[in-house]
């Protein structure tokens, strides 16, 4: 190399020095590797680090090498300039390697010897140690940053939930559990973030599982918070949503009794009797006390169980209520189809007058047989059209 090529690759040789301690430096000073330096780590993670920490010294060991062999060369060119050294500390095998210096993989049992290697040689291999340590680093900060957040999350949400159990001044087992698995998840992604960020992990899951849980359970501790401030007045709409079900069943048996006696072999649905076990159900909630978790089921349930009763006996009525509107309307349609019968002249026709009498008859006659009434009006209808058709 000539004095002008000395010059230019110290220059070079020493802004690539600059730039590899400032990297690593960051890389010594990143979060993510920070904690994994202070953090009691197992499983796939602790292995991992093992092997980044033993590439970090062989990384950091030729980082020195390097910065030694330029420090020499610079020193040289200082003072009275060596052409033939400087070339060899710059361009050729000047960092040695020693037997116990020399990575495992290029070991061999058959002789310990070491190595000479060039100053673009160790740059190459600090890069690939750097690259493998950044790349574990950056893995496990990844894994962090996905599931630790939600852990925060999940931390809030199980504080306000626990500040909810205590102004109720009850206990929630269901919520301890949640907590406790929470408690154990954030335990294993702070030990493992590799493990538990692993596509086949059942961490993700689980923790999903565990917060759905956790949001019921507080939405739960919400409601049993409205309850005790509502209580009183939903008790009293209560009583009273479940005298309507108590006149809402009279109705129906009343009309029951009034179809019974209208129509012949009706088809009833199943009649209506909740009121009187409703009204037990409301008596008995006084028993839960404070006991507002335990509140929460049994009040819902029972405006629940009042709504569909209500809705049952509603139901019932508009069905049986349905047969007598059948059964009117059947005595309409026979009307019309008479008077059709005056307005095309027929009104003495024996036949039809027959076949009206009859119709008349049943419908007119308690009980009444709706199958065969139907039957009579079609009946009389098709001969009308039969009529006017021959008009």
């Amino acid at each position: 190399m000539s004095i002008e090529e000395v010059d230019l690759a110290l220059r070079g040789r020493a802004e690539e020095r600059d730039r590899i301690s400032d990297d690593l430096l960051d890389l010594d000073s990143h979060p993510g590797y920070r904690l994994l330096k202070g953090a009691r780590l197992t499983g796939e993670t602790r292995r991992r680090w093992d092997e980044a920490q033993a590439r970090a010294v062989t990384l950091w060991w030729l980082f020195d090498a390097y910065r030694g062999v330029l420090d020499r060369a610079q020193e040289l060119r200082a003072g009275k300039p060596d052409l033939a050294a400087l070339t060899g500390l710059l361009a050729g095998p000047s960092v040695e390697l020693k037997p116990e210096n020399v990575p495992v993989e290029k070991r061999s049992l058959l002789r310990a010897a070491g190595e000479w290697i060039t100053l673009d040689t160790v740059v190459a291999r600090m890069d690939a140690a750097y690259r493998d340590v950044a790349e574990m680093v950056a893995a496990a900060d990844d894994a962090w940053s996905a599931l630790l957040p939600r852990l925060d999350e999940a931390d809030v949400a199980r504080r306000s939930a626990q500040d909810l159990l205590r102004d109720l001044d009850g206990d929630d087992p269901d919520l301890e559990r949640v907590g406790a698995g929470i408690d154990r998840i954030r335990a294993a992604v702070t030990a493992d973030p590799l493990g538990s960020a692993a596509p086949d992990g059942k961490i993700g899951g689980e923790l999903d599982g565990l917060l759905a849980d956790l949001t019921a359970r507080r939405g739960l501790l919400e409601q049993a918070a409205r309850i005790r401030a509502e209580y009183g007045d939903r008790a009293h709409r209560l009583g009273e949503r479940i005298a309507q079900v108590a006149e809402a069943e009279n109705e129906a048996r009343s009309i029951r009794d009034t179809v019974l006696v209208k129509i012949a072999s009706p088809a009833l649905p199943a009649l209506p009797d909740q009121a009187a076990a409703l009204r037990d159900r409301l008596d008995a909630l006084d028993t839960a006390g404070d006991r507002w978790l335990e509140l929460v089921e049994r009040l819902t349930g029972l405006e629940r169980a009042v709504d569909e009763a209500l809705e049952r006996a509603r139901t019932a009525t508009e069905s049986m209520a349905g047969l007598i509107g059948r059964r009117d309307e059947l005595r309409g349609r026979l009307e019309a189809y008479h008077a059709k019968v005056v307005r095309l002249g027929q009104a003495e026709d024996a036949a039809l007058g027959e076949m009206y009498g009859e119709a008349r008859a049943l419908l007119w006659t308690a009980p009444c047989d709706l199958r065969q009434a139907t039957v009579a009006i079609a009946a009389y209808q098709r001969a009308i059209s039969r009529i006017g058709v021959a008009g």
